[in-house]
């Protein structure tokens, strides 16, 4: 089957295909063979081709719901990885139906594959961005809290640290929290080495009062 693409120019994440049921010839859009890694019309599309790039893991299932609609012409919806001619993994999503009729006896069927691949590369790349912003604060409070400590007592940075790590394990705190207490005090005490001591105990005290007991 010769057909136009219909897919916007350059669209690569996105395509369509048909099965013609009764003589099982396939057409791939331009952007379907793209997400197989080929160049449009570079390799003839078939049942065996499309299998033969599903990933290992995912084959069995998807060529049993694809032969279930070749078959009865029920939809197939699926989401599944594919291993392109590049032996690159993608992340896709297939629907697979016949537009009419609804009885499921059409002879050709219509399918959509979207490459969700990106999308997912890009939530997961955030996530793991996030997550190091949020370490880096969480370090640079411990770091702040631990220079006061060592300020107000008079030790070293390691036994500082040492001592808030104790604080918070007696007072089952977790560290970072007793670590943003002790920054966000410590523009309103002045440096005062004092009142600083002061603070630091009844910061300690109150963490203390408020933990969670065994039962």
């Amino acid at each position: 089957m010769t057909e136009p693409t219909g897919d916007p120019p350059g669209a690569v994440a996105a395509g369509t295909f048909r099965v013609d049921r009764a003589t099982g010839s396939w057409w791939w859009s331009d952007a379907v063979y793209a997400i197989h890694g080929f160049a449009p019309h570079e390799v003839v599309p078939t049942t065996g081709l499309f299998v033969a790039h599903l990933h290992p893991d995912d084959r069995e299932d998807v060529r049993a719901a694809l032969d279930r609609t070749l078959a009865d012409g029920v939809p197939m919806r699926s989401a599944h990885r594919l291993v392109d001619a590049r032996g690159r993994e993608h992340l896709v999503t297939v629907v697979l139906e016949a537009p009419a009729p609804p009885d499921g006896t059409a002879a050709v069927l219509r399918g959509h594959l979207v490459d969700a691949t990106a999308r997912v590369d890009a939530q997961t790349r955030a996530e793991a961005t996030a997550s190091i912003v949020a370490s880096a604060r969480n370090r640079a409070l411990i770091d702040q809290a631990v220079g006061a400590i060592a300020f107000s007592e008079q030790v070293d940075a390691e036994t500082a640290f040492a001592m808030l790590r104790v604080a918070s394990n007696d007072a089952n705190v977790p560290l970072r929290h007793l670590g943003r207490l002790i920054a966000e005090a410590l523009p309103g005490l002045g440096g005062d080495p004092e009142r600083l001591n002061r603070f630091l105990r009844d910061l300690t005290a109150a963490a203390h009062q408020h933990a969670p007991r065994d039962r």
